[in-house]
């Protein structure tokens, strides 16, 4: 291993031990050492790459170059012949048994983080912490890569797994250099505990996050309504809760989950809505900024069949059929829909389904491989995530001055382009464990990425006749202090002089900017019940 220039630790712990063998010093940041090992996959096996002094790493055409890039280590590959499956780098160090790791999700994050005892066959997908008793060491890849970036904590290695597959097969990189991902790396300060450094890295993940001008609060019809919506139910709901707000100067929102468009057209409202713009400007008269929900890569029945992506198990509906992301009429449609939004007066959009549409699986079933292998779209010579790169540019572009959330969205790609991302799967208005599981879950765990990366929005609190109170009015409590965004999904039928105080007193609080809850008590429990809100411990008994 090239061990010039270690960085100096005082430290004794082991997790600072591990971090020192692995990285150096320069210009005042710590960059990972050149790898030890570096492979590459075409069609077959992988395959070993022989270091050709440097920094680079060849085997026939397939070339890969480790170079500094501005305080990280960027990772350039070149395949010219070869369709391309992947590049792996591997550091040959045994990691501390005893320390425990925490890695992130692909998407939506499926109330499943956790620290948890290393195991060599687990993906951290994009980042991963080891901690020990005293010291938190973070290793990861910059926001924005092009690839799709996972570690695995080996006996006698660590190792980064950059997938380079477009569509279920290989990249046809032809003669461009892929810059494949920029990788960092980050020690704890001294006396800093894990989530603070957690939270450190984040940012340094993060060079430019794009975040809202003000904390973003209001509500969502999806868990009272799921989708049997209309003008005069968003209309009468809006006006309900618009009365329990307190704060005029920043105003909440009112989204329109699904249920407002034609079934296969983003672009049409169907006869319960019928005037989309005039249902804006009624959300506006009562006091609250208008949003919308919408499907982007969602196709018409009568498209052509060159704008359609493949067939595939998981994306074979016919009565929905996808868009082909790579077609550049698939682009513009998505842009005219974004642009279509703001003129119909909305001032926030929130995109759904797109990682699910283009790969036919959910985050949680990307465990051997991201999609079904063995089919590709109409343009082979950009990654996946390049794929996706655009699509997300594409929105930012022609949503112009809209906030935009995320969902069901790659989380380290949506870092720096769109204002908030649901970090966690759906929580519930009919079921209270689903709401623990996925809301407490993705809150505690993904608070570190919130104003780093984005404002983490942890889905709703659904206030319902199904759902006991004295459960809900916790969620609540927790969402409205964390400093995160609060959205509330409540059928006003349901809602007692007790639920309305306790609405009023969330969106009075969730209105102004607050210090990032944090959770005190994650290394040992999944759904954290010790929290700081407000420099204050509050202990929640979710069960």
């Amino acid at each position: 291993m090239h061990r010039r220039n270690f960085i100096k630790l005082s430290a004794t712990t082991l997790a600072a031990a591990t971090f020192s063998k692995l990285t150096y010093a320069a210009a005042n940041a710590s960059l990972i050492n050149l790898p030890d090992e570096v492979w590459a996959q075409t069609d077959g096996d992988w395959v070993k790459l022989s270091r050709n002094g440097g920094s680079v790493f060849t085997h026939n055409a397939v070339r890969v170059e480790v170079k500094e890039n501005k305080g990280s280590q960027g990772v350039y590959v070149m395949s010219p012949e070869a369709a391309l499956r992947g590049i792996r780098l591997k550091w040959k160090y045994k990691p501390v048994k005893n320390a425990l790791m925490l890695g992130d999700h692909w998407e939506r994050s499926y109330g499943d983080l956790a620290w948890k005892k290393q195991q060599p066959d687990i993906k951290n997908p994009w980042y991963v912490l080891l901690h020990d008793d005293s010291s938190t060491v973070c290793f990861g890849v910059k926001t924005g890569c092009n690839t799709f970036c996972w570690w695995q904590i080996k006996p006698d290695a660590i190792e980064l797994t950059m997938d380079t597959h477009s569509g279920g097969v290989g990249v046809k990189l032809g003669q461009r250099t892929l810059h494949a991902a920029d990788v960092v790396t980050m020690l704890n300060k001294p006396n800093e505990n894990a989530f603070a450094t957690d939270s450190r890295f984040c940012a340094l993940m993060c060079d430019k996050p794009r975040l809202p001008k003000l904390p973003v609060y209001g509500i969502n019809d999806w868990y009272y309504a799921y989708g049997n919506n209309s003008y005069e139910s968003i209309k009468n709901e809006t006006a309900v809760m618009a009365e329990l707000v307190s704060d005029t100067h920043n105003k909440p929102f009112s989204v329109i989950d699904d249920g407002w468009q034609q079934p296969d057209d983003f672009s049409i409202a169907n006869e319960k809505f019928k005037d989309m713009h005039k249902m804006a400007d009624e959300i506006k008269g009562l006091g609250m900024r208008p949003g919308l929900w919408t499907r982007p890569l969602i196709a018409r029945l009568d498209d052509k069949k060159s704008m359609l992506a493949p067939t595939i198990r998981g994306r074979d509906d016919a009565k929905a059929p996808i868009l082909d992301p790579t077609v550049p009429e698939t682009l513009e449609r998505v842009k005219r829909n974004f642009k279509l939004y703001k003129q119909w007066g909305y001032h926030m959009v929130k995109h759904d389904y797109s990682t699910y549409d283009i790969f036919g699986r959910w985050g949680f079933q990307m465990m051997d491989s991201f999609t079904v292998p063995g089919w590709k779209y109409n343009d082979d010579t950009k990654t996946n995530v390049e794929i996706i790169n655009n699509l997300y540019a594409a929105i930012r572009e022609s949503a112009q001055d809209m906030y935009v959330i995320g969902c069901n969205t790659v989380s380290h790609l949506s870092a720096g382009l769109f204002e908030l991302n649901r970090t966690g799967d759906d929580t519930s208005g009919r079921e209270w464990p689903r709401t623990k599981k996925m809301g407490v879950n993705t809150l505690g765990f993904r608070l570190p990425q919130h104003n780093t990366f984005y404002a983490v929005d942890g889905d709703c609190v659904g206030i319902t006749k199904y759902v006991p109170w004295d459960k809900t009015k916790l969620w609540l409590q927790l969402l409205a202090e964390s400093g995160a965004p609060l959205f509330i999904s409540a059928d006003s039928k349901v809602l007692g002089a007790e639920q309305k105080a306790a609405v009023k007193l969330a969106f009075a609080q969730a209105a102004k900017k607050q210090p990032t809850g944090e959770p005190l008590d994650w290394l040992t429990n999944q759904w954290p019940e010790k929290w700081k809100l407000n420099n204050r411990v509050v202990t929640f008994n979710w069960d």
